[in-house]
């Protein structure tokens, strides 16, 4: 029912391990994205802003299909669609949501930007290297606190969780000492441990340099 654009990014890996928690088919269409295949006319006609991951659900709303891109709408539709992941009243939804556009506000973007500054960046920018990275450890400490008295982000395990694992798992190539947040640290791997979790991560694992 469900064509995946996919390239195992910790973007990708929200929309992987969402269809894999679900247990709903997909196909996956890879996009490669270091070969520039984002940028190719068919798939901008579903992700305009050439950026994966994207889906095509060909049972929508209406019972036709449906494009999205943007990984965190892709995750809100596939929640609602299923009824699992979201928050089962409106106070859980809001708390759901508010956590992940905190994801995909500050985490994701301070995470990517220190990635790119200390591996992918042409010439060394010492202060862009400090300012990213500090801002994503700040970032951390708030997980951190919020994590200390709760097993996941935002009530019962939730797209929040989805959202936030894969950026977090990357902690190593980010340079950031996973050791000086205990809570997240466990948090990891409590999601990690879940099959969904885990098949979601694997799939096409071997095209990740």
């Amino acid at each position: 029912m469900i064509d995946l654009y996919y390239w195992p990014t910790p973007n990708g890996w929200k929309v992987s391990i969402m269809l894999e928690e679900l247990g709903v088919p997909y196909t996956t269409h890879l996009v490669n994205i270091g070969a520039g295949e984002q940028f190719d006319p068919a798939f901008l006609k579903i992700a305009p802003n050439n950026r994966m991951p994207a889906i095509v659900d060909h049972d929508g709303p209406d019972g036709e299909p449906i494009s999205i891109f943007e990984s965190g709408a892709i995750l809100q539709y596939l929640a609602r669609k299923h009824g699992r992941f979201c928050g089962g009243t409106e106070r859980e939804r809001v708390e759901v949501d508010q956590w992940l556009m905190w994801q995909m506000g500050g985490v994701g973007p301070m995470a990517g930007q220190t990635h790119y500054f200390l591996h992918a960046a042409p010439e060394d920018i010492p202060f862009a290297k400090k300012r990213y990275q500090d801002e994503t450890k700040r970032l951390y400490g708030v997980l951190d606190r919020r994590l200390a008295d709760r097993d996941h982000v935002a009530g019962p395990y939730s797209i929040a969780d989805i959202a936030l694992w894969g950026w977090v798992s990357c902690h190593e190539k980010q340079r950031i000492d996973i050791a000086a947040f205990p809570n997240v640290a466990a948090w990891l791997e409590r999601v990690g441990a879940r099959d969904g979790v885990r098949r979601g991560r694997a799939l096409h694992a071997e095209l990740r340099k």
